[in-house]
Parts: structure tokens; sequence; C-alpha cells
């Protein structure tokens, strides 16, 4: 796993799930314990190749675990790690946010919104921020 210094906690977040497939997959293996096969036909249009570098690095980060069953044929199976589920239950106000955000915009809270407040307003009592 690792460790670095941020002045922002929330990019490490980012950086773990930065990419085009990572939530994708995390999403998946949300609601699925698939086997490799499987876990590419939940996430449309991914490669194998871009699969398998996906997943390694996931398990590297320690959001995913890979079980090998030694029987033959040979399973491998993928799920989320207690970091995983959590990572992922973290998401899920995100994924709330996007659902309003795709309906269309918020109507301003107050007499001006946030950016035409600037960003002083954010910092300043009184002034409502949209979760």
């Amino acid at each position: 796993m690792r460790k670095r210094t941020v002045e922002c906690p929330t990019v490490a977040a980012v950086d773990v799930i930065s990419g085009k497939w990572k939530v994708l997959i995390l999403w998946a293996l949300y609601h699925h314990r698939p086997r490799f096969g499987e876990l590419r036909r939940l996430v449309p249009g991914i490669s194998e190749k871009v699969l398998v570098q996906q997943l390694r690095e996931l398990e590297a980060l320690g959001v995913v675990h890979r079980e090998v069953f030694h029987e033959l044929p040979l399973r491998v199976e993928y799920s989320l790690t207690p970091s995983g589920i959590a990572l992922n239950e973290s998401l899920e106000p995100l994924s709330d946010w996007s659902r309003r955000y795709l309906t269309g915009p918020e109507e301003p809270v107050g007499e001006e919104s946030a950016v035409e407040a600037g960003p002083a307003a954010l910092s300043e009592p009184g002034v409502a921020r949209s979760a």
C-alpha cells in the first residue's frame, strides 16, 4: 500500500480511483464476487489487458482481494477488502451528487451563488454550500 503526505486527503482517494475503469471495477465488485471472465462482462468495453492491470493496481493499493482456488480448472475470484468496501461506501454521496448534477443545474443558494460571490464566500459564515 502506498502512503504519501498530501495537503488535501481527498487527493489520496482520487489517486486510488483515478482512471476510466477503476470506479466501474469497484462498483461491479461491490455487488458481486466474480471470476475474471464475469468481471470483464460486468465492465463492458474494458480489454483483458487493461482489466488485469487495473486489478493488480487495486490489489496493490489494498482495496481488491484476489483469491486463487487451487482446483482444476484453476479458479480465481475477486472481491473488495474492507478498505475497498469503505471506499465504495464513501463514493455513494458522490454518486448522489452526480445524479442531481445530471438532472440539471441547481438554483443558487441565497442571493448569489458561491461562484458569483467568489472564493471568499465559501469560508464566510452564513453562506450555504450545496452538499
